[in-house]
């Protein structure tokens, strides 16, 4: 087979115009001009931009400056012309970078085709504090009843001079607690929920904020708001409360540069003063706001105001050697979603309605008179009877109550609170509510949106949808089960599951990087992962299957989706401690006895307490083995990439072992896995435990069990991820859509059927009558069960990986007959690839965009080459591979389309299901 690049000169002059290539997208540790990074060495990467095909790099030169001149007396760092095609991930090598100072970049690159790029326009990275030494602000605590579970938000205030021309001005700042910043009478920054939630005793995030332009010549004020979170607040679903600390505190740092190349530091110390006679009287991640405008302090942030009746703070001594700079995204405010309907329950009470699940906050808009009190509750759903339902929330009380001032037109939305609702319920408003007066505000990690998925479905389209709500609402700043509840809190297990989809319709790799590193502070000295961190079950150190292997998983998924050798190199101790700890705990018999505590949690069953075999119930210690197999393997695989050969060897001799005990404890000769459950033969075949005599057999008696329980599912949270994967990498496809489209409970459409606009925790979270699941555990907004939105990419699409980063791709679809159309688009490292299948009158056309500087190989199903057209005109001779699946094609970058006869293809049939 001769790739077809090899025919393209020839057969396609007109695609082949030389282009000048362009290096755009400029990216440092995958974000785009970052301000405060306190990594000594950042990765810079970039994008290549042409429309010619075939497309590669072969060299590049990177330099980095102090001025955006790029004047020779300020650069850093010249790469010169490097002969390589990376261009993803390069790690900065120049002179030692200094801390809290600007730094800019270029990059030029030389394609295969000898054109050479011009510079790229600057990016720029800006470095935080890199060591305690450099933080010269002190921890400053106002006056508060550290014994009282609930107290106002706490203001702090300080004035300060400026009499110089100014170049530059930043503000360095953390809290125990949330904090928002002001300077001058306006807030500072746009992010909220700072310093979002690390564990805090071992890791704490600071901000860096850009002032310049908010300095003024003269008096200037810097001030602050300081409310509990999940610092002081209640957090876990044990009503426990100030879990990190009982008292409050702000560290901030201003650092103001003059043009005469002084520097001032305006920091927390004891002139600071502080008040909690402020407006916000109460504030809880679970509990809500309470917010009484009549207590606002008119320019208590401005220059002017007389703050004798203010108290000196305490000055406080922390370890600072615990801080690190933001390297995740920041939590913003995403969207804006406005009522479809304003009604009243058969009850009476005054219902908004946003039409969609979400989380974050409602903003309110009023006028009426002073000391009147508007309470709103928040819901995911209404009962049966059209009431509104908060059973589900437990103890949880997310309500905001707002009192007037009396002032004409009020405007307020929360603070240092978020709610998961889609309802609300209003009391005390005054007048008649209408659209213009509620605003929801959706609120969340702010990742790049990377993965869209579509197709003929409509109501595959709305599991799509549900999915994508899902990782919106539960990716604030740590990955969490739900953000309803009084929970809310980053299970491993979760975010396990889940990890794979969530890299295809987000950038996670900082999400990710940051909270694996919680996961590896937060784990214990003999390698136990908690069941969530930032680890609130201090007590507990158990550790489960499924969920502590998150710390091997996790990793693992980020490399391959990113190619970042340095996250396997962060978490290489963890993923290590984690598989040393469960081979102690298995022995010389290599099974895992008790470690499961969760099993495949969740797993359907026909009643709450049936755990009989044939309902679908999986033996907890073959989940724990299983999992032992699959973390060993990757963590094998993980030491190859970061060339420790001793390591690589040995933890794949602890999977061979593994799987032999797996084989010997749980299977029998006829292909047969004890417990006989979906979920037995999912894991087994996935992890590549089954020999390959049995895996055929083994495959067919999944499909008998599928076939014999009507097309549905009976799979938990550690079964359902790979279900639909194993099903087609096994042959079955059409199994896999068969359960795809059943819409009946169990299944992943009966929930869109039901009107669900994200995932739910059960798979019938709302009966066929209206009645609800438990409402102890009944969350409506659960991400793990659209984990099969990774096999959606993958399989319906086709859209599949081949080398670490999409360095390589595979573009390998699985049509279906009851689908006309499938497409999906993932922006990788390298750019934007597409997948696209469509069929119409009998024609099969395929539509395929692969990124410069990358490769991939496209499967053509059921193509014969002799009738495929690439842009119309027919496939040149020896291009494409024949086999079973079709015509393969390598090629370069570019867009291609593909056209051929189709003839829907026939169902695989189980054979030997039955021995």
């Amino acid at each position: 087979m001769k790739p077809i690049f090899f025919y393209l000169l020839l057969l396609l002059p007109v695609m082949c115009v030389a282009q000048t290539p362009v290096a755009d997208g400029l990216t440092c540790e995958y974000l785009s001009n970052p301000v405060g990074i306190d990594i000594v060495t950042p990765r810079l990467s970039w994008k290549i931009n042409t429309p010619q095909r075939n497309t590669m790099q072969q060299a590049y030169n990177i330099r980095v400056a102090t001025d955006v001149s790029f004047s020779s007396s300020k650069i850093v760092w010249n790469t010169g012309k490097v002969n390589v095609d990376s261009s993803i991930l390069i790690t900065y090598g120049g002179t030692s970078l200094k801390p809290a100072t600007r730094y800019y970049w270029q990059v030029r690159i030389w394609d295969n085709h000898n054109h050479a790029s011009a510079w790229s326009k600057p990016a720029y990275f800006e470095t935080g504090m890199f060591s305690p030494a450099d933080w010269t602000a002190s921890w400053i605590q106002p006056k508060q009843d550290s014994t009282a579970r609930k107290i106002p938000a706490v203001m702090l205030r300080k004035q300060f001079g400026v009499s110089k021309k100014i170049v530059s001005a930043r503000a360095y700042a953390t809290a125990h607690g949330l904090y928002e910043l002001y300077l001058n009478g306006k807030k500072v920054g746009d992010q909220v929920l700072t310093p979002g939630w690390t564990s805090y005793k071992k890791r704490l995030q600071y901000q860096v904020y850009d002032i310049t332009a908010m300095l003024q010549q003269g008096d200037n004020v810097i001030g602050a708001m300081v409310g509990d979170g999940w610092f002081r607040g209640t957090t876990g679903y044990t009503n426990q409360w100030g879990f990190w600390g009982k008292k409050l505190a702000l560290l901030c740092q201003l650092q103001i540069t003059y043009a005469d190349g002084t520097v001032q530091n305006i920091n927390t110390d004891s002139s600071w003063k502080g008040t909690n006679e402020g407006p916000i009287r109460l504030d809880g991640i679970y509990d809500g706001e309470n917010y009484d405008a009549r207590k606002e302090i008119s320019g208590w942030a401005s220059k002017g105001f007389d703050d004798a009746g203010w108290e000196p703070v305490d000055v406080a001594s922390f370890n600072n050697k615990i801080l690190v700079g933001v390297q995740s995204v920041p939590v913003h405010k995403i969207q804006e979603i406005k009522p479809i309907a304003i009604f009243k329950s058969p009850k009476g009470t005054q219902i908004v309605d946003f039409g969609q699940n979400l989380t974050g906050w409602v903003r309110l808009k009023v006028s009426g008179s002073a000391g009147q009190t508007i309470k709103i509750r928040h819901a995911e759903v209404l009962d049966k009877f059209g009431e509104f339902y908060t059973a589900n929330l437990r103890s949880a009380t997310a309500t905001i109550n707002y009192t007037l001032k009396g002032n004409g037109t009020e405007v307020f939305e929360p603070h240092f609170t978020f709610m998961g609702f889609r309802y609300i319920a209003v009391e005390g408003f005054p007048g008649e509510l209408k659209p213009e007066s509620f605003t929801a505000v959706v609120v969340h990690s702010d990742m790049p949106v990377t993965g869209q998925f579509t197709c003929s479905d409509t109501m595959i389209n709305k599991l799509q949808h549900n999915i994508q709500w899902g990782q919106k609402g539960n990716f604030l700043d740590i990955p969490t089960d739900c953000p309803q509840r009084d929970e809310r809190l980053g299970w491993t297990g979760d975010a396990q599951v889940f990890s794979r989809t969530a890299a295809f319709n987000m950038q996670v790799a900082t999400f990710f990087a940051k909270w694996t590193k919680d996961v590896a502070a937060d784990q214990s000295a003999d390698g136990r992962v908690p069941f969530v961190v930032p680890n609130v079950f201090d007590t507990n150190h158990a550790t489960s299957a499924g969920w502590g292997d998150v710390s091997v998983i996790v990793p693992w998924t980020m490399y391959q989706v990113y190619a970042d050798k340095r996250i396997l190199q962060n978490q290489y101790a963890s993923m290590k401690g984690y598989v040393d700890y469960i081979i102690k705990q298995s022995g010389d018999k290599y099974i895992w006895h008790n470690g499961s505590v969760f099993g495949d949690w969740l797993f359907y069953r026909p009643g709450i307490y049936d755990f009989s075999e044939p309902n679908g119930y999986t033996n907890p210690d073959l989940i724990a083995t299983a999992f032992y197999a699959y973390s060993s393997k990757l963590l094998s695989q993980a030491a190859g990439v970061l060339g420790n050969t001793a390591d690589e060897t040995y933890y794949n001799g602890i999977y061979e072992q593994v799987k032999k005990a797996f084989v010997r404890n749980y299977m029998t000769a006829t292909g047969r896995i004890f417990a006989d459950s979906q979920t037995g033969y999912v894991l087994g075949l996935k992890f590549g435990l089954i020999p390959d005599s049995l895996k055929a057999k083994a495959a067919a008696y999944l499909v008998e069990d599928v076939r014999s329980r009507n097309n549905h599912l009976s799979t938990g949270f550690l079964g359902t991820p790979y279900l639909c994967q194993v099903l087609s990498q096994n042959g079955y496809s059409n199994v896999a859509y068969d359960l795809l489209l059943q819409k009946t409970y169990p299944s992943w459409l009966y929930p869109v059927k039901m009107g669900a606009t994200t995932i739910w925790e059960r798979w019938d979270g709302i009966k066929t009558d209206s009645t609800f699941q438990d409402k102890s555990m009944n969350s409506f907004n659960h991400y793990s069960y659209g984990a099969v939105g990774d096999w959606m990419y993958q399989q319906m699409a086709g859209l599949q990986l081949g080398k670490a980063g999409y360095k390589h791709i595979i573009i390998k679809p699985e049509p279906h007959q009851k689908f006309s159309f499938v497409k999906a688009t993932f922006q990788s490292m390298y750019g934007q690839v597409l997948s696209g299948w469509e069929v119409n009158n009998g024609t099969m056309q395929i539509h395929v965009n692969i990124p410069a500087n990358t490769t991939a190989d496209i499967t053509l199903p059921k193509a014969h080459a002799e009738e495929v057209k690439l842009d119309g005109k027919p496939l040149a001779p020896d291009t494409a591979h024949m086999d079973d699946n079709g015509a393969t094609i390598s090629v370069g970058s570019g867009d291609y389309t593909f056209s051929y006869p189709w003839i829907e293809v026939k169902e695989k049939k189980a054979v030997t299901a039955k021995m």
